[in-house]
């Protein structure tokens, strides 16, 4: 059961107040990774453990990447199942994971980060790994 919205607002927040984009549906889903080129996807999520770490991470990567995606987005894991559900089925090869960010690029995973490489490190070093992994998408 999804937390009420007015609990998980001002966590949407984190990343929506820096220009990243909801993925709210499995359409909107649909629709980005089927436009083409880059977007990164930040699967947000309640824990206070990683996911605390990950939202000033990715926000501090999109400032400090040479190479930008065309598109940073978000998909709230727990909240929005059916729009996280379907970027799921994009990403293969790697098990549910939140929070993680995912790099595509044409609709294929470029680089996937885990919850497992973001717990008990810190944003700025999630955010060294992101920079690096965008910069090699040139």
């Amino acid at each position: 059961m999804p937390f009420p919205e007015m609990m998980v607002a001002p966590i949407r927040r984190e990343l929506t107040q820096h220009g990243f984009d909801e993925l709210r549906t499995p359409a909107d889903v649909d629709a980005l990774l089927k436009e083409g080129g880059t977007a990164l996807i930040a699967i947000n999520s309640t824990c206070g453990c990683a996911a605390t770490r990950m939202r000033p991470a990715v926000v501090e990567a999109i400032r400090n990447a040479r190479q930008k995606p065309d598109r940073i987005t978000t998909v709230f894991a727990g909240q929005d199942m059916e729009a996280t559900a379907r970027v799921r089925e994009y990403i293969t090869d790697y098990p549910p994971s939140s929070p993680s960010v995912a790099i595509m690029k044409d609709g294929k995973v470029a680089f996937m980060m885990e919850r497992k490489d973001i717990e008990r490190r810190q944003p700025a070093e999630i955010a060294a790994d992101l920079v690096r992994a965008l910069d090699d998408l040139a």
